[in-house]
């Protein structure tokens, strides 16, 4: 497994789930500017790391998104993306080779790999950019990313990592990658940790357990405040969970899926051709995407998870 992240609160839980899973082995971690700027990003990821008692390579990459200024997620986050903590600095740097190379060379060294994007997806498509054929190299890319027919978490119609950096989410669902894409929706509802999980959780007693809830102390606060949600959203946990164990998706269906970069008020919306109407030629010549109508729609995208599954995987990594 590869995983792009913009390592802040939920991240790092998703994270600890990778890292701590006997079956996987994550050969790298590339970082990317999102939730946070570069550099605090890359140190929560390389703190998460030292935590979880792994060595893998972090790899730092884009500082902000192909054609936009970086705008951050500090509101949810905190200051530091770790709910403002206060957690010491990791012992070892980040390692010398930018993200983007050691994307391309780590995809080509495993044919097959698990891509898992937590972020946005400014590192992969410059990677694509550089190298296409990594595209067909990949055997899963898990994205978390987008939201499904549905509303946002950052505008009414987009989710935060697709619309901070737009052209780059536009770039890889183009390219070819086998994407599966997680809506931030998927972590909403029953899905959130709510006060009988935090208790159970905080009942495990570890140092990793404490670490998931206290990182995300002022998410919680901000997701009840914000979205009247029931306790802790998961967004990046929950796609990690669909990345190591498929079988957590329980509707799923592939789509012609293709992100709004013009609109002034859908920047980074993610529309779901649902009833393949371009495909079927029901679309204007002039419209979305016409090339597409003689694609096989490319996008499968993840609609309903076995959420009591996804909270088991989750505690077990943190137990």
């Amino acid at each position: 497994m590869i995983v792009d992240t913009d390592t802040a609160s939920d991240d790092a839980v998703a994270l600890i789930m990778a890292l701590r899973e006997p079956a996987v082995e994550v050969v790298a971690i590339t970082v990317v500017a999102g939730n946070v700027p570069l550099p605090q990003a890359s140190r929560n990821a390389r703190y998460t790391v030292e935590l979880c008692g792994a060595e893998v390579p972090v790899h730092e990459g884009a500082t902000g998104p192909l054609k936009r200024d970086l705008q951050t997620a500090t509101f949810f986050h905190g200051e530091d993306g770790l709910g403002d903590r206060g957690y010491p600095p990791p012992r070892r740097p980040a390692a010398a080779a930018h993200a983007v190379p050691a994307l391309v060379a780590s995809i080509r060294a495993h044919p097959g790999v698990v891509l898992v994007t937590l972020g946005p997806l400014t590192n992969v498509a410059l990677a694509l950019a550089e190298a296409p054929d990594i595209a067909s190299r990949v055997g899963r890319c898990v994205v978390m990313g987008g939201a499904a027919c549905t509303v946002g978490n950052i505008t009414p119609a987009a989710e935060y990592n697709i619309w901070c950096d737009p052209e780059a989410a536009q770039a890889c669902f183009r390219s070819g990658l086998p994407v599966e894409m997680v809506g931030w929706e998927l972590s909403r509802g029953d899905a959130n940790l709510d006060d009988a999980d935090i208790a159970r959780c905080r009942a495990l007693g570890t140092e990793r357990a404490r670490f998931a809830l206290d990182c995300n102390a002022r998410a919680l606060e901000v997701n009840r405040s914000l979205f009247r949600a029931p306790g802790i959203s998961l967004p990046d946990p929950v796609a990690m969970a669909v990345a190591l164990d498929p079988e957590v998706v329980t509707r799923r269906s592939r789509h012609a899926v293709d992100v709004e970069c013009e609109g002034t008020l859908t920047r980074g919306m993610t529309v779901v051709d649902q009833l393949d109407v371009v495909r079927r030629g029901l679309a204007d010549a002039g419209g979305w995407r016409p090339e597409a109508a003689s694609e096989e729609p490319s996008v499968t995208v993840c609609w309903e998870i076995d959420v009591p599954r996804f909270k088991e995987r989750l505690f077990r990594a943190l137990s």
